[in-house]
């Protein structure tokens, strides 16, 4: 097995040395531990489809190998804000990957541009972000960088699109960032080349990904977790269906089928027009999408059922939560536990989160009847965890 000279230090791999039947059993096992009462329910840990290669975005940053050292650019190391961890040999990210990141630390070491020092405020590199369909092959590439960037990037751009890749480069962008924060911000983005989006197939769906638009960094792995999602959702017959925290619209697009009406609710306005886009790209008539704050949502479709006796629109069948690592803000929670829909599927990154918004539903009358772990994030410690649960009385 070979191991990459940065293990350890990058802090992406926990499980690189370890066999990854083993790693699924380990999983599996602190998933349990986590649930505590009903990690009994839990059917196992599903495999990703490959532990190697699977990711399909990277934000590299620009920084150092070490202090004073040569331009390097990869994955910030643990407790640095300076050194990065380079790609060469990671067994997390596509070999398209490594050779675009290989092409432009190379350009830019012989350039003589310095990466951003946030307390010198010297420098204008700062992030190379990739992202590509891993069934269509496409790719997107976005550096970031200070306004004082004032190096020719047409000779670089030249180089990437020369290079022999599996896949295929679609867009190059050029985004501003001249802020202290250590992020890739979503302002002041120009495309040098191409077009500003890829696009990616999930499920037997079209999707037109933009650059900043959320999607789950493994394309294979998210076809798994959407099928426990699906069929979670649909073991029974239902009529209306929420998701909240929809982002682009993944998983109600999934859903439509099996429902007469999908509600999708996100705060960012930006992936709701994704999400609407995504609708007509694949002919989808039954889902409505709408831009807002989730808990202010919930609020007005319950004062609309509790002041319309014969609304049409009346409380949803099933609701699919999907929310940040952090869980369901208790307001959120409370509005949907208001709601009362008798089932709810949650889908959760963070268990822990998972176990403390399960147990708040629990006083509310919900009871989990299944559990399933999807290991979406190999070598890593993350995991995706989904959880039915069902009403069984009233508030």
């Amino acid at each position: 097995m070979n191991i990459c000279k940065h293990f350890g230090s990058c802090g992406g791999c926990v499980y690189l040395d370890t066999p990854y039947h083993e790693e699924l059993a380990q999983k599996e096992l602190t998933l349990r531990e986590t649930l505590s009462s009903y990690g009994g329910l839990l059917e196992g840990m599903l495999p990703a489809p490959s532990p190697q290669g699977y990711r399909n975005k990277m934000e590299l940053a620009f920084g150092d190998e070490g202090k004073d050292g040569q331009l390097a650019l990869g994955i910030r190391k643990r407790r640095s804000y300076y050194e990065v961890a380079t790609v060469e040999d990671c067994e997390l990210i596509p070999e398209d990957f490594k050779q675009i990141a290989l092409c432009a630390q190379k350009y830019f070491r012989n350039s003589g541009d310095a990466f951003f020092h946030r307390k010198r405020h010297t420098g204008s590199l700062r992030h190379l972000v990739l992202r590509r369909g891993e069934f269509t092959g496409e790719i997107l590439i976005n550096i970031s960088a200070t306004s004082g960037l004032e190096t020719d990037l047409e000779p670089l751009m030249a180089q990437l699109l020369a290079l022999k890749l599996d896949g295929q480069i679609v867009g190059i962008l050029r985004s501003t960032n001249d802020g202290v924060a250590d992020a890739v911000k979503d302002e002041h983005v120009s495309t040098l080349w191409g077009r500003n989006y890829f696009n990616e197939r999930i499920c037997g769906l079209d999707f037109t990904v933009s650059a900043f638009s959320f999607f789950q960094t493994n394309s294979a792995g998210a076809e798994v977790l959407y099928g426990v999602v699906k069929d979670m959702a649909t073991q029974i017959p239902a009529k209306l269906a929420y998701d909240l925290y929809c982002g682009t619209g993944t998983i109600a697009l999934v859903l439509s089928p099996n429902h007469e009406k999908v509600i999708g609710i996100e705060l960012n306005p930006a992936a709701i027009e994704a999400a609407k886009k995504n609708s007509k790209l694949n002919s989808i008539t039954n889902c409505e999408f709408f831009a807002g704050d989730v808990q202010a949502m919930l609020q007005e479709k319950t004062n609309n059922t509790e002041t319309q006796q014969n609304n049409q629109q009346s409380n949803p069948d099933i609701v699919v939560v999907d929310p940040p690592r952090d869980g369901l803000h208790p307001k959120t929670l409370a509005k949907l536990i208001t709601l009362a829909p008798p089932r709810l599927v949650y889908v959760s990154c963070k268990p822990t989160s998972l176990a403390r918004d399960a147990a708040i539903l629990a006083e509310a009358g919900y009871k989990p009847i299944r559990v399933m772990g999807v290991d979406m994030f190999p070598r890593t410690p993350h995991v995706e965890t989904v959880a039915l649960l069902t009403k069984i009385k009233t508030l």
